[in-house]
């Protein structure tokens, strides 16, 4: 220790301090200012790029109109939502209609009695998904035409089939 210390020093106190202490203490402290002054500048750059980026978001924008347009986004994303919900279930609802409707036909011309010409008489299969439906048969002939049904379930008839009416039940069935 050093006894000769300056009237300054002694003044304070520290006359017996040594100031070799001092000036470690000091230079430390003079590296942790410089380490947070970089750390400052690098904070402050990061900020400035944030505040860019802020600037380019907004684009002129008030805070209050952005608020304003997030929350008519969200309401258009609600409504977005029930609406897709309503299709699905109206996409459904068809569906399950279209099960009953006639999909499958199979028509077949052909000249009854050979006495005509020009195939005037035909046998029509109507058949829905479950094959189901009827067989509509119109015949032609010099004194009339006459049409009748039969009731098809499950792709099959009750009632005997002409070979016309066999064939057109084939062609809606896909056989």
């Amino acid at each position: 220790m050093s006894t000769s210390g300056s009237a300054f020093l002694n003044h304070l106190g520290f006359g017996s301090f040594d100031l070799g202490y001092l000036a470690v203490v000091c230079a430390i402290l003079a590296f942790l200012v410089l380490v947070l002054l970089i750390l400052l500048i690098v904070q402050m750059t990061k900020v400035s790029g944030l505040k860019k980026r802020l600037d380019k978001f907004l684009m002129g924008k008030d805070g209050a109109s952005l608020e304003q347009d997030i929350a008519d986004l969200f309401e258009d994303n609600k409504f977005l939502r029930n609406n897709t919900e309503k299709n699905k279930k109206d996409i459904r609802t068809l569906y399950k209609k279209l099960e009953s409707a006639y999909q499958k036909m199979g028509l077949v011309k052909y000249d009854a009695f050979s006495q005509m010409g020009g195939q005037l008489s035909f046998s029509l299969a109507l058949l829905d998904e479950n094959n189901d439906g009827f067989i509509l048969n119109s015949v032609h002939s010099t004194e009339g035409c006459y049409s009748y049904t039969k009731e098809i379930k499950n792709g099959e008839c009750a009632i005997d089939l002409g070979a016309e009416e066999a064939e057109a039940l084939a062609m809606a069935i896909g056989e």
